[in-house]
């Protein structure tokens, strides 16, 4: 289990990390499982890193993963409320000895969408960000269930394109939305000049993480309708939902529990020296 770090630009800026909640030596027909060999290959360092072998000799993969979601209960101002983290989940690893020359498609997603909401966040100078329309709603993994999501959208014409849809939970919009995925971590650079030495350099790092959609079908799908999905269907997905969200929260209240237990035991005592320690 673990997360293999994927650069996806020439510079090495855009790191999108994949995500491996298990992955078994061999398949469930007994034969080996090509992804664990690449990946204990990279652990092992016969396939070249970044990190200890430079770029220029860092092996190269494709990935075809699929969204997923890391969903945990967080105590927050004494309150538990349930936290969603879109991520990369899985997928199977090849090793490959050239990459397409356009590195735009080199991290991007694809999804059915059934879209609730779109809303309009103002850019903000001082930090470095533009305006931008939320997308949200849900998707839908290889066992059709519901996955809620959120993706930006930065276009000028794509914010007003969402927007003017008309999205809500009472009319959603279904339809197939793709974009890139944005890793990662740049330094601001400060400098105060003196009075009669050096200068004062200082570097902030910024992060920024997002999904930003690029495009989208040109008319959405029949919402409702057989062949496509029906709002019976999306109902029976939700309560299905209900009950993952509460087997998620049963097994950590459950693990806080044996936690708190463990803790309250008192350790056994010792004898030294004619002594009790406790």
């Amino acid at each position: 289990m673990g997360n293999l770090n994927i650069a996806t630009d020439s510079k090495c800026i855009n790191i999108v990390p994949v995500h491996f909640t298990y992955v078994t030596a061999t398949t469930s027909k007994g034969s080996a499982n090509a992804t664990f060999g690449v990946l204990k290959d990279i652990i092992d360092g016969k396939i070249g890193a970044v990190m200890t072998h430079g770029a220029d000799n860092a092996g190269k993969v494709r990935i075809d993963s699929a969204i997923g979601l890391n969903e945990f209960y967080s105590d927050r101002n004494g309150t538990e409320e349930l936290v969603s983290v879109k991520r990369n989940e899985g997928g199977f690893v090849h090793i490959t000895n050239t990459l397409a020359p356009d590195e735009k498609t080199h991290n991007t997603f694809t999804a059915d969408m059934l879209i609730t909401s779109v809303s309009q966040i103002d850019g903000d100078e001082e930090k470095g960000t533009k305006d931008k329309a939320i997308v949200r709603g849900c998707i839908f993994d290889f066992r059709k269930a519901i996955l809620p999501v959120e993706f930006s959208v930065t276009n000028d014409r794509g914010m007003d394109y969402f927007i003017g849809l008309g999205a809500s939970t009472k009319e959603p919009v279904f339809t197939k939305v793709w974009g890139r995925q944005i890793s990662q971590t740049t330094m601001d650079k400060t400098i105060e000049e003196s009075a009669w030495g050096e200068t004062l350099v200082r570097e902030t790092p910024r992060t920024r993480r997002d999904w930003v959609i690029t495009g989208s079908n040109p008319e959405p799908y029949a919402w409702d309708e057989e062949g496509s999905i029906t709002a019976a269907e999306l109902t029976e997905a939700m309560a299905d939902r209900e009950t993952y969200l509460a087997s998620i929260k049963k097994r950590q209240d459950e693990y806080k529990a044996s936690k708190a237990a463990a803790a309250a035991v008192p350790p056994a005592a010792t004898q030294e020296k004619g002594k009790f320690v406790f």
